[in-house]
This record gives C-alpha cells, sequence and structure tokens, in this order.
C-alpha cells in the first residue's frame, strides 16, 4: 500500500470543499421540499374551490387519487389518505381564525420574514397601511410563503395533534427558524411548548442588550421554564450533581432546550490574569450564531447572580467569540424566581441574560387540578400572614 501523498494545505481545502458539498445538499432538500409543499397547497386549494364553486362531492378526492397513481405510477404520496390530507392542508390554513391569527401575528412583528410577501404585493404602501386592513388573498400568500418553510412531514403531525390556530401558527415559525427535526418538533408538542410560552412570562434583558431583530430570535430561543423531569429527581441537590445529570442525559437535555443547541463542554474554563474560572455549561447556537452560557442554581434566584453571568460573558466575547459570532447569551436555570426582582436584576447589565425556573417533577393529576392552591397563591398568605403575626 502505497503512502499518502503529503499536499500543503489539502486537509483545509477537503474541509470547505465537503461544507460546501453539505450545503448544497442541503438547499437542494430545501429546494425540492418548497416544491413539494407549494404543490400540495395547490392541489388541496383547487379541490376545496371546486368543491366549493361546482358542487363535487367527497367522492372526488378517492377518483382524483387514483387518476394521480395511474398517471404517475413512479411517484409516491398520492394515496387516497395522502389526497385528503392536501385538502386539509390548504383548508385548516385558509380558515378566517387561522388567517386572523396570521393578522395578528404581522401586526405584532411587522419587518419579520412572514411579512414580506405581504410587503411586496402592496408595494408604495406603509407596513402600517397595509395591516390596518389585511387583505385575505394577500394573508394567504404570506400563510403558504410560511408553509413552505417546514418539511411535509412535519404538516402531517401538525394537522394530527394541532387545532389550534394559534398553537399552529407558533410551532410552523418555530419550525421555520430553526429548522426543527421532526423528532424535536413531535417533543416541544409532547412538553407543550405553546401553552408554556403563553401562560409563563419570559424575564431577560435582550431588548436592551442586543439589536433588535436578534434580541427577537434570542427571545424565541429562551424558555420561561425547562422541564428536567426526565432525570427522574424528586429531591434537593448540589449544583455539581444537577450538572452531572443533565450532562449523563445531554441528547435529552438538549432536545428540551430546542433545536440548534451545539454542547461545547462543562466547566468550561476562563483564565484572567492569574485566576481561572468555570462556566456551568457552554453552547453554542447554529442559528444564533452565538456562545450560550448556562449557570446552574438549585436554589431561588439572587441578584449577584446576573453579575457573575454579566462577569462571564464579558470573558467569553473577549477570549472565546469568534470574528463572525453574535454577542454570547447567558443563561441562569435556577429553582425559582421572582420577576420584579429579576427585571431590577438585570437593568444594569450589558451584557444579554435570561433567567429561567427549572422543574422538576410532573404536573399534579387531572384530578387534582383546581383543588390545590398554586405556588404563587401560598406566597401571597404566607406575605398576609406574617405581617399580622409581626403586629401580636
Amino acid at each position: 500500500m502505497k503512502p499518502a501523498l503529503i499536499i500543503p494545505d489539502y486537509s483545509s481545502f477537503l474541509s470547505e470543499v465537503k461544507g460546501r458539498i453539505q450545503s448544497a445538499r442541503l438547499s437542494a432538500g430545501r429546494a425540492v421540499n418548497r416544491e413539494l409543499v407549494m404543490l400540495y397547497w395547490d392541489i388541496g386549494q383547487g379541490i376545496v374551490e371546486k368543491q366549493a364553486v361546482a358542487g363535487w362531492g367527497e367522492g372526488v378526492v378517492e377518483r382524483l387519487a387514483a387518476d394521480l397513481r395511474a398517471e404517475f405510477p413512479d411517484m409516491r404520496g398520492f394515496s387516497a389518505n395522502s389526497v385528503w390530507l392536501m385538502r386539509q392542508f390548504y383548508a385548516e390554513h385558509s380558515t378566517p381564525a387561522f388567517l386572523e391569527q396570521a393578522a395578528q401575528e404581522l401586526k405584532r412583528q411587522p419587518g419579520k420574514p412572514f411579512l414580506e410577501q405581504l410587503v411586496q404585493e402592496r408595494e408604495g404602501k406603509t407596513v402600517g397601511r397595509i395591516l390596518e386592513q389585511p387583505v385575505p388573498e394577500i394573508l394567504a400568500q404570506a400563510v403558504r410563503e410560511l408553509a413552505v418553510q417546514v418539511p411535509w412531514g412535519h404538516h402531517i403531525e401538525l394537522l394530527k395533534k394541532v387545532k389550534d390556530p394559534a398553537a399552529r401558527l407558533y410551532y410552523l415559525k418555530a419550525t421555520a427558524q430553526f429548522g426543527w427535526s421532526r423528532a424535536v418538533l413531535l417533543n416541544q408538542i409532547k412538553a407543550q411548548a405553546y401553552e408554556r410560552a403563553k401562560a409563563e412570562k419570559k424575564t431577560h434583558n435582550f431588548a436592551g442588550a442586543l439589536p433588535e431583530h436578534f434580541a427577537e430570535q434570542a427571545e424565541e430561543m429562551l424558555k420561561s421554564r425547562y422541564n428536567l423531569e426526565f432525570l427522574g429527581i424528586a429531591r434537593p441537590m448540589k449544583e455539581r450533581e444537577l450538572e452531572e445529570r443533565l450532562i449523563g442525559r445531554l441528547q435529552q437535555f438538549i432536545l428540551e432546550l430546542g433545536y440548534g443547541f451545539c454542547f461545547v463542554g462543562r466547566q468550561y474554563r476562563l483564565a484572567l490574569g492569574q485566576k481561572e474560572y468555570f462556566v456551568d455549561l457552554l453552547f453554542y447556537h447554529r442559528f444564533l450564531k452565538a456562545l450560550v452560557a448556562f449557570d446552574l442554581k438549585v436554589v431561588a434566584f439572587e441578584p449577584e447572580f446576573a453579575g457573575k453571568m454579566d462577569f462571564y460573558l464579558n470573558l467569553l466575547n473577549e477570549k472565546e467569540r469568534a470574528p463572525d459570532d453574535r454577542p454570547s447569551i447567558g443563561i441562569i436555570l435556577c429553582a425559582e424566581k421572582d420577576d420584579v426582582e429579576v427585571e431590577f436584576a438585570l437593568k444594569s447589565k450589558g451584557n444579554p441574560i435570561g433567567v429561567a425556573e427549572y422543574q422538576m417533577q410532573s404536573k399534579l393529576p387531572a384530578e387534582f387540578k383546581g383543588k390545590l392552591p398554586t405556588a404563587k397563591q401560598l406566597a401571597d398568605v404566607v406575605r398576609e400572614i406574617l405581617p399580622e403575626k409581626r403586629k401580636s
């Protein structure tokens, strides 16, 4: 066997070529998916419109499926069930309820890619004027543009499992933006990511510490509460033990964090002069293009935690951040937090920091829901009792 030739700079050249091939394959896959989803949308739209205008009955779906299979025997995806899904796909994303939800979303977040199609169709008018009276046809085009960014297999799962228009829109946007795989999407639905995002306030200083568009992306990446039930822990523990458990279940932890997180290291060393400091868990987010540092706390949030994280982020930006990376982000993961206290603690911090709680145990069984007081209700009672005791 001949020894391999030594060619200067070959390794770096090979890496560049491999990266380019992977990028081309990804782009080609996205283009194919876009055309496929667009085709299914158009077929579904045609069926719905013909049934409404020409009075076609439900039997047309079965006949169309059979004729398409006969005409294109080498193509998959034209079973009667698949054609029914195409009809459902268009119909459910064109209902007044879904379009109304889309209009509300556009009004809340003008300037995002979801709005670009709508703006182009109303050339010469401001975004505000467009959204005062959204045109159904243009809203439908904006929804279609969002839908074609999501793989068909994901749409099938959403059609089966998510009926609420607001929840459907939430998962569509998140999948399009963060590139969730089907497994990640299913995990997020199972974990009730939308319900949690809606019910629980996120606490951070991203709006003041980051450019507007990046702040919105970082806010979507952060959760107000992380579900760590998969650790199987129901007792108090030390921070190092929590860290070790998370590393032992790293795959489940990354699924809970959301798609795009890449693990860099635990107890990540940062040196400054003669001293060294350690970040509990360090990740890199592929889509935000930023380092994300986690500080684990097994106690309630304290204001000094924010100062420590701010210091770590200064070091990360100075010593670890690549030239084309965005500013590093810090997440303090603690047992509980007071939103007002967090807000005041983060006011003076120049680096982007979020504070989130973690949940170790399952929620109450259905039969106990509403019958026991919440943590907030208990805290309110304690606050009322303590002054009375002091008086007596």
